[in-house]
């Protein structure tokens, strides 16, 4: 297949170029509104807001499958500009699903209210309480009713050793800050961008094509608190080991309420996700987040 990655910037973009050397009996093309000068990879600019230049792309290129790892993810300023938000997180996949093209998009556990105390399903009503939620939600939406055989993959927590994220914003604190405040109270599963893109992969190396909305995540669950007690932790057992370069992370971390961090925007208190249909359909394993959160350190 021709398959094109959009969003071929970002964290999960950048791993789904990663295993693209893996799956060398697929043609891979990449795209992204920014086109770095120094990428190692050919990166087509392409607006995937403007319909025209969709289609345009996908008819020029002789695209099979499109991998939609694109999203507008700022939580806060979305709140603030909705429509923005709305035009790249739902206007733009609804082009992708009307491109001719089978598509395989990534959406999120925002789409949840986060008040749940067992792991959402699929099949679970949804009810975002933000402007993040309500677009990834109207961008599933879009998408399934332009195209009712396309895959969406639902995942949270999203960390790699690209760009900025959790992991490396707690390792840059840990290593300026006496102290630091990270909430108790919110329950999810970290997920490492690579495991996600060999889910993904999965998922396109299947015999069959096996439409629907599943839910991914790295195995178990903590806070924010627990997940950034852990990167320190394996921080500096990577110190110790002499694995890297530096000194040990000795800043205390304090658990804090939701309330104590005065977010702009309500986060979720519970969001963990039910991945037997995955697991089954896909037939795979999926890492224990610790374990990934050491591989994706070792990585870094």
């Amino acid at each position: 297949m021709t398959i094109l990655i959009t969003g071929a910037n970002g964290q999960l973009g950048n791993e789904m170029r990663i295993l693209s050397a893996e799956n060398k009996q697929h043609t891979f093309l990449f795209s992204d509104v920014f086109v770095p000068e120094d990428s190692l990879v050919t990166i087509h600019p392409l607006d995937i807001t403007d319909a025209a230049s969709v289609s345009a792309f996908v008819k020029s290129h002789g695209v099979d499958l499109i991998v939609n790892c694109a999203a507008y993810t700022n939580v806060d300023k979305a709140e603030q500009d909705e429509a923005t938000a709305l035009k790249i997180n739902a206007d733009a996949v609804a082009n992708l699903g009307r491109s001719g093209a089978r598509v395989i998009h990534v959406s999120t556990d925002y789409v949840f209210s986060g008040d749940e105390h067992l792991p959402c399903s699929e099949d679970d009503p949804v009810a975002p309480r933000t402007a993040y939620g309500r677009t990834k939600n109207a961008g599933e939406q879009a998408l399934l009713s332009v195209l009712p055989d396309a895959i969406i993959f639902r995942t949270a927590w999203l960390y790699s050793e690209f760009g900025t994220n959790f992991v490396k914003t707690m390792i840059r604190l840990g290593q300026t800050k006496e102290e630091i405040g990270v909430v108790y109270d919110q329950i999810g599963t970290p997920t490492y961008a690579l495991d996600l893109a060999r889910a993904i992969f999965a998922a396109i190396n299947d015999d069959a094509w096996h439409p629907g909305i599943y839910h991914y995540t790295n195995e178990g669950v903590c806070s924010w608190f627990d997940f950034t007690v852990a990167i320190h932790e394996v921080y500096n057992m990577f110190i110790a080991h002499g694995m890297k370069h530096g000194e040990p992370i000795t800043c205390r971390v304090r658990p804090i309420l939701s309330e104590e961090y005065q977010y702009l925007t309500p986060r979720p208190h519970y969001s963990v996700l039910n991945k037997a249909k995955v697991k089954q359909t896909f037939a795979i394993s999926i890492p224990y987040w610790r374990d990934s959160l050491i591989a994706c350190m070792r990585n870094m």
